[in-house]
């Protein structure tokens, strides 16, 4: 199945080519038994993934089941995902199949990986690699064929290094891996999702749909999305229920986005409001392009990988399982001793610099406002406690 036929038959929206790119790879490796590792921001989709995957399979006959691994208490995970015996602990009351005993040789979706316990990733790395499991309480082993698709929001490099997440798990998960992008990497795709949601949300509530004005749309395109499309979703249903005049304008509509969200510019500063066009100088311009370009790196570090691993997954003659490899060996290629800083080097007076950028420009419009805070959050597009919390951190009297 194509591209579009996956799109029509899931009713998924969108032409964008980073949507496309994770829909064609779901496609592909479909027809195989490897495992897959679906990353992205949350809210953006990634669960429509395994459901693409697991139609388009030899399993499609089987169980599906997805797990939200997040949802379930430590104590009892095991039991849930392996099956226990009856008396193996308080509350067992008679035998239970876990979902590996009850999907085998069906698909089993684990959504938010990165929340299983430790002790409860052994267990899935050895179900994973020999088909093998232990119900919690016994000494018998079962076998299962499961296809395990795995999904997360969180960056797992970083899971890693703290002691999270184990990297031999990790590598046995991200066989293939599929970015599912954010909806700010979408912008084209922005307004087409908000019309099919008002014009669903007209009929749910038998009222007129919603029309954006010109000046709307291009605030709704331009916002950073750091729900993706489960936000927008909920922005267009507000709309629908709450606003009499059909036609929103800009005005209505920022009242409905949230000024102080984690990826907005850790300070933004609007000149149009302000009515002072003289007052931030051309330097301070370079400063808000700074911050965009930090909160832009650190996006980058976490998908280039996923990124590159997909492009060898993709290339005829390779496999994923070749991908970290392939990476690995062409860094080595392209960084000789002597030509960079060590990594932490680098990140540490990109912060250090990026700080006192940042501690400056708060304290010029501090200054501007006449020590006001209320007016100075107001101006700077965070919200009043984000600004206490900075100005004690950088000492601005």
């Amino acid at each position: 199945m194509d591209v579009t036929a996956i799109k029509q038959r899931f009713e998924i929206i969108g032409n964008s080519p980073l949507l496309d790119r994770a829909l064609d790879i779901a496609a592909q490796v479909a027809a195989t038994d490897l495992s897959v590792l679906v990353t992205g921001e949350t809210g953006v989709g990634k669960e429509f993934i395994p459901k693409i995957i697991h139609t388009q399979s030899i399993r499609k006959h089987g169980n599906y089941f997805a797990v939200n691994c997040g949802a379930i208490p430590e104590g009892t995970i095991d039991s849930e995902l392996f099956g226990h015996l009856k008396g193996s602990f308080t509350g067992a009351h008679e035998d239970r199949m876990g979902y590996f005993e009850v999907a085998d040789k069906g698909t089993l979706f684990l959504d938010e990986v990165a929340e299983l316990p430790l002790s409860t990733q052994v267990r899935l790395l050895r179900a994973l690699e020999t088909g093998e499991f232990i119900r919690v309480g016994s000494s018998q082993v079962q076998k299962t064929d499961v296809r395990v698709i795995a999904a997360t929001n969180v960056n797992l490099h970083h899971a890693i290094k703290t002691g999270k997440f184990r990297e031999d798990l990790y590598y046995r998960l991200n066989t293939v891996p599929i970015l599912v992008p954010a909806l700010r990497e979408r912008p084209g795709d922005i307004h087409l999702l908000f019309r099919k949601f008002a014009a669903d949300f007209a009929e749910k509530y038998k009222m007129p749909v919603i029309r954006l004005t010109d000046g709307a749309r291009n605030m709704l395109e331009h916002y950073r999305w750091p729900g993706n499309v489960r936000q927008l979703k909920n922005v267009a249903e507000q709309l629908s229920v709450l606003e009499h005049n059909r036609n929103v304008t800009a005005e209505t509509l920022q009242r409905y986005l949230p000024a102080d969200s984690p990826l907005h510019l850790p300070v933004v500063y609007d000149s149009a409001k302000s009515g002072r066009d003289d007052f931030i100088s051309e330097r301070d311009i370079l400063y808000k392009i700074l911050f965009q370009l930090r909160s832009e790196i650190d996006e980058m570090k976490e998908k280039m990988d996923l990124l590159q691993n997909q492009e060898v997954y993709a290339a005829p003659g390779h496999t994923a399982m070749l991908s970290h490899t392939v990476h690995e060996h062409n860094r080595e290629e392209e960084v000789t001793e002597g030509e960079i800083l060590p990594l932490e080097t680098i990140e540490e007076t990109q912060n250090l610099s990026l700080n006192s950028l940042e501690k400056e420009l708060i304290a010029k419009v501090l200054q501007k406002n006449k020590g006001h805070r209320k007016a100075t959050a107001k101006e700077l597009g965070i919200a009043e406690r984000t600004l206490y919390r900075k100005i004690k951190e950088y000492e601005i009297e």
